[in-house]
């Protein structure tokens, strides 16, 4: 076997480790790839006679491509799809629902607002035990201040203040419930879950209508969410500021959420946030 051919063959065994890191810095399959295929780039055009580790060796430079790539994605502010419904359509059911099994939407959502050195830091020494002074290098900074980021990261992925956990397992079980229900077209249990004067709000991005549109009663709210179920496949619980709620995120990025208010084991209002400027003020963590 030549060198090159060898050389493929470490590739090939670290390649699905590689993905990896790079879809949870970038959020995006298609850049998870393109990073990748960098990666290979710079391995076959550098002298390998003295890289120990070669796995580590490729984790940098994976890791240096996506801090790039999120670099130039924050600094020219890519413009929105048309609205939530553009975002859901251009998805591979499929495909979103790997993700959200292997990942996490929320845990993309809450990743997607940290700065890219604080989401580097997070996803390599967190999510992949990178040690800090590997990742300062890659951030020209010391490890300390690498540790700070991925500390600073940390807090926001697991939110601040929030409800008691008593609460917030009454809170997942509801939520749960309703998105399963809404999954399925079950009417009746959607009845079940919804307080009888229970009231949905919905701003004027959130739904097919110009108006901001209001939903009054069980039964209207009911079929709201029914209408809505095209969304519901890439829609995960998450904390919504400090409360369950819900967070659709087609290929990981923030579109809509819900906020819901609960009395006891039921919903008594609804909350659908997609103005932009109402979704980057919300405080969003990762559910335990």
């Amino acid at each position: 076997m030549d060198e090159r051919a060898w050389l493929a063959d470490r590739f090939e065994e670290n390649r699905s480790h590689l993905r990896a890191v790079a879809y949870r810095m970038l959020g995006s399959a298609s850049e998870a790839d393109d990073a990748v295929q960098e990666a290979w780039l710079r391995l076959s055009r550098t002298d390998t006679a003295g890289i120990e580790n070669l796995a580590g060796w490729l984790t940098t430079v994976v890791g240096r491509v996506c801090l790039n790539m999120l670099r130039s994605r924050a600094s020219r502010r890519e413009d929105p799809l048309d609205g939530p419904e553009a975002g859901v359509e251009s998805v591979d059911p499929e495909q979103e629902a790997v993700l959200a099994d292997s990942v996490g939407l929320a845990l993309l959502v809450v990743l997607d607002t940290l700065t890219p050195a604080e989401r580097l830091a997070f996803v390599l020494h967190d999510l992949f035990a990178v040690p800090f002074d590997e990742i300062g290098s890659m951030i020209e900074r010391t490890p300390a201040a690498a540790r700070q980021l991925a500390s600073r990261a940390r807090r926001r992925v697991r939110g601040g203040e929030a409800a008691p956990e008593a609460d917030l397992v009454r809170q997942r079980r509801v939520v749960d419930a309703f998105l399963a229900a809404s999954r399925g077209g079950d009417f009746d249990a959607l009845l079940a879950l919804l307080d009888p004067d229970v009231e949905l709000h919905a701003d004027r991005q959130a739904g097919p209508s110009p108006a901001p549109i209001t939903l009054r009663g069980v039964r209207d709210v009911a079929k709201g969410a029914l209408l809505a179920s095209p969304r519901i496949r890439v829609t995960e619980p998450a904390l919504v500021n400090g409360s369950v709620g819900l967070v659709m995120a087609p290929r990981g990025k923030l579109f809509l959420a819900l906020s819901f208010t609960f009395s006891e084991d039921r919903i008594t209002a609804v909350d659908v946030i997609a103005d932009p400027d109402r979704l980057r003020g919300l405080d969003l963590a990762v559910l335990g």
